[in-house]
């Protein structure tokens, strides 16, 4: 990508697109191109042929989509299925119609059969069936990695997909209903800790293993991989170890330095046994992480105490 080249970030607001956002700026890139949602709804395929054809932009990173965690995936299920078809639908074709040079699209670990070996290597894409409770959110994804390539089969466009692992960091969701795992303990052990509850209740048994990426890390992946990868198929971005649940909570309720009891409700559903990305292919691209675990989780607590 060239300095001055017009760069297109979808979903500049949430917390993939601010991290990438805040890459290409340290980098120096000057011509970046954002829209709200309410400026810019991407579900509408008029209005996103319309910015499509007025800005032009040379690079596209398409983050932009409706995520949630098991609660919201399995409630809205329509809406999780609809939404992200139709922005990554709107999106890529404009991108074709416009002569984008490149677009990173960028996806999720629930593509993954829900009982495929781990770790998990981009080849066991479809090869079995997906998680039930996020099945229509994966089924979104799995369009949006096979649409980029079928773009790149039938028009020669340049547009990759990255399957990122879970991700946290700055300008997380701390919904208590509709946040992910790890954001969601930061906010519990948090309120546990001011209230001076005597415990905190975990969903699940505790067992099940889950790897965690910082998103900033992942916004030096995409840059680099958009400077470096030109393939079909995907790219799994992620550290390549993990951590069961139950050590995740610990791990957090240290760090926020919450001293009362955690226990684990059995009867709630754990999810996948285990998420683990294999990242071979990315450490063979000459990528690897840098911010390890607990540093992270101790700049995303800051980063939850400053937005409070």
């Amino acid at each position: 990508m060239e300095k001055g080249a017009k760069v297109y970030i979808a979903g500049h607001r949430g917390m993939v697109g601010s991290a990438i956002l805040r890459k290409l700026q340290g980098e120096g890139f000057d011509n970046i191109v954002t829209r709200t949602s309410a400026e810019l709804d991407l579900r509408n395929q008029q209005q996103v042929a319309d910015f499509f054809a007025a800005e032009k932009p040379d690079y596209v990173f398409l983050a932009a989509a409706k995520v949630g965690g098991i609660v919201a995936n399995n409630t809205y299920r329509a809406e999780f299925l609809y939404d992200n078809l139709q922005i990554q639908n709107n999106i890529i074709h404009n991108s074709y119609l416009n002569g984008v040079k490149k677009l990173m699209f960028l996806g999720s670990s629930c593509i993954y059969p829900k009982m495929a070996p781990q770790p998990l290597k981009e080849e066991y894409l479809l090869t079995g069936l997906l998680e039930p409770t996020n099945e229509p959110y994966a089924i979104a994804k799995i369009a949006g990695i096979k649409m980029c390539d079928a773009y790149r089969a039938q028009y020669g466009c340049n547009y990759i997909s990255v399957m990122p692992t879970n991700l946290y960091g700055y300008n997380d969701n701390y919904h208590p209903q509709n946040s992910h795992v790890l954001p969601a303990l930061i906010r519990r052990f948090h309120e546990a800790k001011d209230s001076a509850a005597p415990s905190v209740t975990i969903w699940g048994t505790g067992s099940p293993m889950r790897e965690f990426l910082f998103a900033d890390d992942l916004a030096e992946a995409c840059y680099y991989l958009m400077q470096n990868y030109n393939e079909e198929g995907l790219v799994n971005i992620g550290t390549g170890e993990d951590i069961t649940i139950k050590d995740l909570a610990l791990l957090i309720k240290r760090i926020v330095g919450y001293e009362g009891e955690l226990l684990f409700d059995a009867t709630k559903p754990d999810g996948t046994p285990r998420k683990l990305m294999d990242v071979s292919k990315l450490h063979s691209q000459g990528w690897h992480h840098k911010i390890e675990l607990e540093e992270g989780i101790a700049l995303a607590y800051q980063d939850f105490l400053s937005k409070l």
